[in-house]
């Protein structure tokens, strides 16, 4: 028989243990949704290989039409290529935003309603590097923060707005509403708390993601802390490394176990 466990005997280690298993179940059974709500504190999605077939579907808390939004996600990877990190596609419009990194030339690019903005960014390093793009219709602005530094802001889409029935996918570049993937736009490596929001957040918000402040920073459209999602072809979830706290700024102790 299994050993009861009481409340108090519990720790946060075995917490997240169990979250896991409880994951790698799901995949293994064939049910490639997580449980609605999942929280991925101290958990990343591991993209293990160039493909077509292998990416996350994430599901919106909420959707209705876009004038203002921010997208911040973690991630690390060895890629020289070309690759997608964020891609949201309505039956209009397949990169109605999209979030695109090109690091053989140095440059990250904002895309709104197939139109597309790029940011001159530092060489990479082996590291986890931490990202967030905002834009906001009113003026056009979009801006793009890199470890919690802004690159100098940029003007797209004035007045535009992004539609409800979006299909929101990490690690693919939606060519289609929903597919017609190129594996050399694929990611691979590792991707965690990827959070999106309707508003634009202020730079004190942003630099508080990045630090992984306790307060209140969950996305309101994507929140890690309570995402649905499901899993397509060779996509794992795994702990976090240990490297992810070299940042001294993570305060996390989930991620830093």
């Amino acid at each position: 028989a299994l050993p009861i466990l009481s409340s108090a005997a519990v720790t946060p280690f075995q917490i997240r243990n169990m979250n896991l298993i409880l994951l790698c179940l799901f995949h293994l059974l064939g049910i490639h949704g997580a449980l609605p709500g999942t929280d991925m504190d101290g958990n990343v999605f591991v993209f293990p290989t160039t493909s077509s077939t292998s990416y996350v579907i994430l599901k919106p808390n909420q959707m209705a039409p876009l004038k203002t939004l921010t997208v911040c996600a973690r991630y690390y990877t060895e890629l020289t290529r070309d690759y997608s990190l964020f891609s949201l596609s309505t039956s209009g419009k397949d990169n109605d935003f999209l979030i695109y990194i090109q690091p053989s030339v140095n440059i990250d690019s904002v895309h709104v309603g197939n139109i597309h903005v790029q940011f001159s960014t530092v060489g990479r390093v082996q590291s986890w590097r931490h990202l967030c793009a905002t834009w906001d219709s009113s003026t056009g602005v979009s801006q793009l923060w890199v470890n919690g530094k802004p690159m100098p802001r940029k003007v797209l889409q004035k007045g535009y707005s992004i539609r409800t029935e979006t299909i929101i996918i990490l690690g693919q570049d939606q060519d289609t509403y929903g597919g017609q993937f190129d594996p050399q736009q694929s990611f691979v490596g590792e991707m965690g708390e990827v959070h999106m929001w309707d508003s634009v957040l202020s730079p004190n918000e942003i630099v508080g993601v990045w630090k992984n402040y306790t307060m209140k920073n969950e996305g309101h459209i994507i929140n890690w802390q309570s995402l649905e999602f499901d899993l397509k072809g060779d996509i794992l979830v795994q702990p976090v490394l240990p490297s992810v706290c070299e940042n001294p700024y993570h305060t996390s102790q989930m991620q830093c176990i």
